[in-house]
């Protein structure tokens, strides 16, 4: 069986850029803010793929390029974006490996953004 692993490395300097934009409260706030509508989407992108609507999973996975831009995650961004390209292609073997792959690196980012929370608590 073949195991897949993402290595996600978060832009910590993005982070670093918005705690002495906003403060310490106003950062948690919005970094709180976007990893629950990061999970929200990520989950919407991979229910309208399973129900065969493309176009609303190619919104859904566009939506993902500026929340994970806002708080530093350039990896989930850039696959995100990779999964419109392959929808405005028709592309559904793209589509299929590149949303994979979304989900694998949306897990990791969204596990890795939450440990680096808790270790500044």
């Amino acid at each position: 069986m073949l195991v897949q692993k993402e290595v996600v490395r978060l832009n910590a300097s993005r982070l670093e850029e918005l705690y002495a934009q906003l403060g310490e409260a106003g950062a948690e706030d919005v970094v709180c803010r976007a990893l629950e509508e990061l999970a929200l989407r990520l989950s919407h992108t991979e229910r309208c793929y399973r129900e065969g609507r493309t176009g609303d999973m190619r919104k859904s996975a566009r939506s993902l390029v500026a929340i994970a831009d806002q708080i530093g995650m350039q990896a989930l961004s850039r696959v995100a974006a990779d999964v419109t390209i392959a929808a405005d292609r028709c592309d559904h073997v793209a589509i299929a490996a590149t949303l994979s792959r979304l989900l694998r690196i949306g897990d990791c980012s969204l596990s890795e953004v939450w440990e680096m929370q808790d270790l500044s608590i």
